[in-house]
């Protein structure tokens, strides 16, 4: 008989930021797949078996741990923030969708959590009250000239734009250049916030005009969000801007 497979994420890094279902799901499981540090921040206990790997191979781990699940075992695949936005759930079920019947018999929970874009607004704001969408800048899985028409579209259309993978060592140019591409469309004036491990002890949260901004200020921890043309500053004195994107859309009645 097949066993159970939980997909769930662990949010943003702070504990209290993984909800009660993904922690109900984990207690329950046996045996756990995910990145190293994402697992690390389980409680797991006596009889629970981690099989940690690396970041880039996620679609090993989704077949490894359907493996085990087919056996009979209930089983935990793990990620950071929500597990269905540039996570394991999408490589669990491509390999579902690409692997054997059996597979598609297993018992599949995906757990949904709070990501990373989630955790950054909610620290300066409301940078994501009205329209928005998220892009991964990295170009691993699809070609830049793609991700080059992804930034334009959005940002001619307002949306509010947040970018996931923005820069790393073995990709350090693609930040700066989707800043470049963003300027040919929106006020150099508008917000963009940088928020790094929002939650945690090491939180970093800066905003700066896109006009100002640099690449330098991200790494691949940071969720950059962009504002639209409408997205607004709001200067509190001794306390931190906020930053909030209006609900009515510019030329509506309010």
């Amino acid at each position: 008989m097949s066993g159970r497979l939980y997909v769930i994420g662990t949010g943003p890094g702070n504990p209290s930021q993984m909800t009660p279902e993904a922690q109900a799901a984990a207690a329950q499981a046996t045996e756990f797949f995910g990145y190293g540090p994402y697992v690390d921040r389980l409680s797991l206990q006596p009889g629970q078996v981690r099989h940690v790997s690396d970041n880039r191979e996620e679609l090993a781990r989704a077949k490894a741990a359907l493996e085990r699940a087919a056996a009979g075992a209930t089983v935990c695949v793990v990620s950071g923030g929500d597990p269905g936005v540039f996570a394991m759930a999408a490589a669990v079920c491509e390999a579902i969708d690409n692997g054997p019947d059996t597979w598609r018999e297993i018992d599949l929970v995906v757990v949904p959590g709070i990501t990373a874009m989630l955790a950054v607004a909610a620290r300066i704001g409301a940078p994501l009250g009205h329209d928005f969408c998220a892009i991964s800048l990295s170009d691993n899985l699809k070609p830049w000239n793609i991700i080059e028409k992804r930034l334009l579209l959005a940002a001619d259309a307002g949306l509010v734009i947040a970018l996931y993978n923005p820069i790393s060592k073995a990709r350090p140019w693609q930040l700066g250049s989707a800043f470049e591409i963003l300027r040919t469309v929106l006020p150099s004036e508008t917000p963009v916030i940088f928020g790094r491990a929002a939650g945690r002890p090491d939180e970093q949260i800066a905003v700066f005009s896109l006009g100002s901004a640099e690449a330098s200020a991200a790494d691949m921890a940071t969720c950059v969000i962009i504002g639209s043309a409408e997205t607004r500053v709001i200067s509190r004195g001794t306390r931190p801007d906020l930053v909030y994107t209006p609900r009515f859309a510019a030329g509506k009645a309010t």
